[in-house]
């Protein structure tokens, strides 16, 4: 008779539960993303992106309902559509310039032009405004935009040239991967107005993730990478030992980071660890993306 290991394996009922919420997500998002067919429609945007997205989120946030992830879902996507127009969709550095000026000025409050892109961040951005924390949180939401933008941006230029980064600078353009800015809209959603002193803390914590997120997601996404010609860390003359050593560093740094949250921010702390722990995970097996 076969005999099964069962130590380890995670509980089936909470799982249960989390994936419904996810279902539930996943729909939704997916409703919303038809509303601005101009831009989601395209290939890549399968229904496995949706709902591997909020896969993510459910389990990253596993006290949450599907109500209560519903804007950080939308901005998650919403990053992919960043992703698409500006790595794949533009073709001069002067589509890329209107694509940042077009998002910055949604930030800023004024009308969005007639592009779905500019249309889903309005909406996004008006629905986290009914967050009591919004108003508190307005200014790191508005930089973190542009620092997933400008880093995009950069990105763009490092391909558009043919140049490949160092390490280094790769690390230091973190802010493409877009992590800390679809953190926001958890935050914003989910947590009273914070002090000063909590949002220093906090963004501190996100940024460790997102360095840790960005080495995380090169090794799952690397053939999808080397086959759309996008950047990754593999291919920037870096073995897969070196970056290995550097996941379990910028890791354990991100997991030192965030331990003075969990008192006073217990939710978005764990919230935080769980994305990445999720994402090793994930990024283990297979990617967001669909097929171009």
């Amino acid at each position: 008779m076969e005999k099964i290991d069962v130590t380890g394996l995670p509980a089936a009922t909470p799982s249960g539960a989390i994936c419904a919420v996810a279902g539930q997500a996943g729909r939704e998002t997916q409703r919303w993303a038809e509303r601005y067919g101009r831009l989601f429609s395209a290939k890549p945007f399968d229904p496995t992106l949706y709902n591997t997205v909020c896969l993510c989120t459910a389990f990253s946030a596993p006290w949450a309902t599907s109500d209560e992830l519903q804007l950080t879902n939308r901005t998650a996507v919403w990053g992919f559509g960043v992703d698409w127009r500006i790595d794949y969709v533009a073709t001069s550095r002067a589509e890329v310039d209107d694509v940042v000026a077009g998002c910055l000025a949604v930030a800023d409050g004024e009308p969005p032009a007639d592009d779905d892109l500019m249309l889903s961040l309005a909406d996004i951005r008006d629905g986290l405004a009914e967050s009591p924390a919004f108003p508190a949180l307005l200014p790191a939401w508005r930089d973190q935009l542009a620092r997933f933008l400008h880093a995009m941006a950069h990105e763009w230029d490092w391909r558009s040239a043919g140049k490949r980064p160092t390490l280094a600078e790769y690390l230091d353009n973190s802010d493409n991967f877009g992590f800390s800015f679809a953190f926001l809209s958890q935050w914003i959603s989910a947590s009273p107005p914070p002090g000063e002193a909590d949002i220093a803390a906090i963004q501190a914590a996100s940024w460790a993730a997102q360095r840790a997120g960005r080495l995380i997601n090169d090794i799952g996404s690397y053939e999808r990478d080397v086959e759309w010609g996008d950047l990754n860390a593999l291919l920037l003359d870096v073995g897969r030992d070196e970056i290995d050593r550097h996941v379990a560093e910028l890791t354990g740094r991100f997991r030192e980071v965030v331990v003075p949250l969990r008192e006073d921010h217990p939710r978005l702390a764990y919230y935080l660890e769980r994305q990445i722990d999720f994402c090793i995970g994930f990024y283990g097996e297979t990617d967001y993306w669909g097929t171009l």
